[in-house]
């Protein structure tokens, strides 16, 4: 008798309409996708690296031939104003073929000092089946970090996207089948989180990618322990920036305004704690709170919004309690929440806020906030914006802005992060390693280092006969 499928449906932060509904998988399709991606991978990983990278280009240009559709698909399931999602379809292509360019060097065998009467060389072997869990904030940006270098190096790949962004699984199968890729190489599995565990003990799983909360995260790490799989976590954040007394301000406020409230504030590496140096934070306090009053909060569909509801209001009610205990130990809050009359409690629809007279024994200056809201201190020097920087669990990224890059350099060195910007923030540059300490994760992804975490080196130690 046939499964009863479970059906998940996808429902717009926007207005609550249904976006689609899709079945969820059961234990025979798990399996049966499970054995078809051991064995595809067995033959992929003969094909020539030219091949598997000419077929990644294809991906990305029928992907990006497909991107004014596929950018409306992602403001209906996740809420990010449909002005803004155009740019992770740029995204996407820009990721790939970073990757793809750095494919053959990457993956290139390593030969050290030649010795007489001996061949030796290290091969970067792939690991096997690679089980990507890809998250809804940017459900294409995020996850290709992973499949793409996991094709290239010769590995099968099985996604499970986010629940609240399905259709994007699919978009990807869909563009990776019209570039040519073999079929059950790449498959997607759209799962509840049993049964994504269950993928995850798997022994013919090989490597978990995971990008997600460092609760999830933990429940990750907990599913895989009988094992020895490969785990690579991208998790939480609490970014900050520190505005030296030499910074450009109109730059600093303006750009860190984006950093911490793009995306209605749903970034890992968004802003969410600034320290400014005493001698300009009353000028950059104005600019900020200038610039965050432009915001237009509203429908996703709608072309003038520039400020979207968040994914769902329990979300959104968790910002509000971390401003509501900041404002009740002495926070002040900066912006009017009358001026922006979509924002309503127990909905989706939050008014961006700027707290000022916070303290690190606020939950919104320790924990992860994950929506728009922004704490920002004044702060005396170097030395006390650096000890601030380093309270906290996270370490994704830091950003410093000031005109001295000596400066921001020795700055950049004594924060404990991953990633250090000077003058941008909430960027990811994919020629560089994408890595976070402490809570925010562990492994890579992107640059060269990013293909070592899903490649195994093999090393040949060959000597000539006698």
């Amino acid at each position: 008798m046939a499964e009863h499928p479970r059906i998940h449906r996808i429902l717009s932060p926007a207005d609550g309409t249904e976006v689609a509904a899709r079945a969820l998988a059961g234990p025979a399709e798990i399996e049966q996708a499970l054995e078809r991606a051991a064995a595809a991978q067995k033959a992929w990983r003969r094909v020539g690296l030219a091949e598997r990278m000419a077929i990644c280009e294809r991906f990305v240009a029928h992907f990006t031939a497909n991107g004014a559709a596929i950018a409306a698909e992602i403001s209906a399931q996740m809420g990010r104003p449909v002005s803004q999602t155009p740019g992770e379809i740029r995204g996407v292509a820009e990721r790939a073929r970073m990757m793809i360019s750095l494919a053959a060097e990457s993956l290139a065998p390593v030969r050290p000092a030649p010795v007489a009467g001996f061949e030796r060389f290290i091969t970067r072997e792939p690991l096997g089946v690679v089980f990507v869990i890809g998250a809804w904030n940017y459900p294409y940006l995020i996850t290709v970090n992973s499949v793409v270098p996991a094709l290239l190096a010769g590995n099968a790949v099985v996604l499970k996207q986010a629940s609240q962004t399905l259709l994007c699984a699919e978009r990807f199968a869909e563009s990776f089948a019209a570039a040519g890729l073999p079929e059950h190489v790449f498959q997607v599995l759209h799962l509840a989180n049993a049964d994504a565990e269950a993928v995850i003990r798997d022994p013919r799983v090989d490597f978990i990618a995971f990008t997600g909360s460092v609760a999830t995260g933990h429940r990750v790490v907990r599913a895989a322990a009988d094992r020895f799989a490969g785990i690579g976590l991208e998790l939480g954040g609490k970014d900050p920036a520190y505005v030296r007394r030499d910074a450009d301000i109109v730059h600093a406020a303006d750009n860190l305004v984006d950093g911490a409230f793009f995306n209605s504030g749903q970034s890992c590496c968004g802003i969410e704690r600034i320290y400014v140096d005493a001698a300009v934070y009353d000028d950059f306090i104005a600019r900020f709170v200038e610039t965050t009053n432009a915001y237009r909060l509203g429908h996703s569909l709608d072309p003038a919004t520039t400020l979207g509801p968040m994914v769902n209001a329990a979300g959104a009610d968790f910002v509000r309690g971390q401003i509501a205990e900041a404002l009740a130990a002495g926070a002040t809050a900066l912006i009017d929440e009358a001026r922006f009359p979509e924002s309503r409690p127990g909905t989706p629809y939050l008014a961006p806020q700027v707290l000022v007279n916070v303290d690190h024994r606020m939950d919104v200056m320790r924990s992860e906030s994950f929506g728009p809201v922004v704490g920002i201190m004044k702060v005396g020097s170097d030395a006390e914006a650096i000890g601030l920087m380093n309270d906290s669990p996270y370490g994704l990224t830091a950003s410093v802005w000031t005109r001295d890059i000596e400066a921001a350099t020795r700055i950049g060195g004594a924060i404990d992060t991953g990633t250090v910007f000077m003058n941008r923030c909430d960027y990811l540059d994919p020629a560089l390693a994408w890595v976070g300490v402490k809570d925010s994760g562990r492994g890579c992804t992107l640059s060269r280092i990013g293909f070592e975490h899903l490649t195994r080196p093999k090393s040949f130690h060959l000597k000539e006969a006698p």
